[in-house]
């Protein structure tokens, strides 16, 4: 688990500004439904973990008395604190630190967010107990990440590309591994969506920083993949070269129980 934190903020340290104005993680639909969500709830306390570049916590602070915007990279707390301060809010704290390691006190925050990150952590059910734990009694949780389909196969090959395309990349958990981990530890499921998710090859692999050589060789995986995974992720292919392929992404809102 170290080499792949180590391998997080090393990727990540590298390539902070490019997740910034990424728009794949500054834009999106899936942004504006959690602040539709969020603008329903009591958020006097707000924890947005793996804030990368600060989307999350910078769309929440008008709407929240007090934000931490918490990640494993000090140089993606860097990008993201100037990206905040920017845009003029001040009550936004910037803190680093490991997702299944909180450094907070229990039931310190009325919402827990986290966007398109948990994919990085190797141990998922330890990142969801410390969410809970965080949360007052009635709180809310916001998960927004990538999944993986229901099928073994397709899991299989989503998961392996991925590494491929990003060392620091752990798993895409499939739709029902996350609706079982959140209630096994005592989050109750409000709402859940999916929806698809197109990457664009060049910029998606781009954005990681790595040699044209790796590009190359992930890009003929693909185009020899078997036709029904070439149909399943729609793979675009022009000039038999890989333009685009759709993934899944999966919205949560859960609440820890008042007992």
């Amino acid at each position: 688990m170290v080499d792949i934190k180590q391998q997080v903020m090393q990727q990540f340290g590298q390539n902070a500004a490019k997740y910034v104005t990424s728009q794949g993680h500054a834009q999106g639909e899936d942004l504006e439904w959690l602040l539709q969500m969020a603008a329903m709830e009591t958020k006097r306390d707000v924890l947005d973990i793996a804030t990368g570049g600060g989307h999350v916590a910078n769309a929440l602070a008008p709407l929240a008395e007090n934000v931490v915007a918490y990640d494993l990279t000090p140089a993606m707390l860097d990008h993201a604190r100037r990206f905040i301060a920017g845009n003029g809010h001040g009550n936004v704290q910037f803190v680093q630190g490991d997702a299944e390691r909180l450094p907070f006190s229990d039931c310190a925050f009325d919402m827990v967010t986290c966007r398109i990150a948990a994919h990085h952590f190797p141990d998922v059910l330890a990142f969801v107990q410390e969410s809970w734990r965080v949360l007052r009694p009635g709180g809310s949780f916001l998960l927004i990440d990538n999944v993986s389909p229901e099928n073994d196969a397709y899991d299989a090959f989503y998961n392996a590309v991925e590494k491929r395309r990003d060392p620091s990349h752990c798993r895409a958990l499939k739709k029902t591994e996350w609706l079982r981990t959140l209630e096994e530890k005592g989050l109750a499921i409000e709402f859940m969506m999916t929806f698809a998710k197109r990457f664009r090859y060049d910029s998606w692999f781009d954005r990681m920083g790595r040699p044209q050589q790796e590009k190359d060789e992930l890009e003929q995986t693909m185009l020899a993949a078997q036709g029904e995974i070439q149909h399943h992720f729609r793979i675009a292919v022009e000039e038999e070269r890989v333009v685009s392929f759709e993934g899944e992404s999966m919205l949560v809102k859960a609440r820890k129980e008042v007992k």
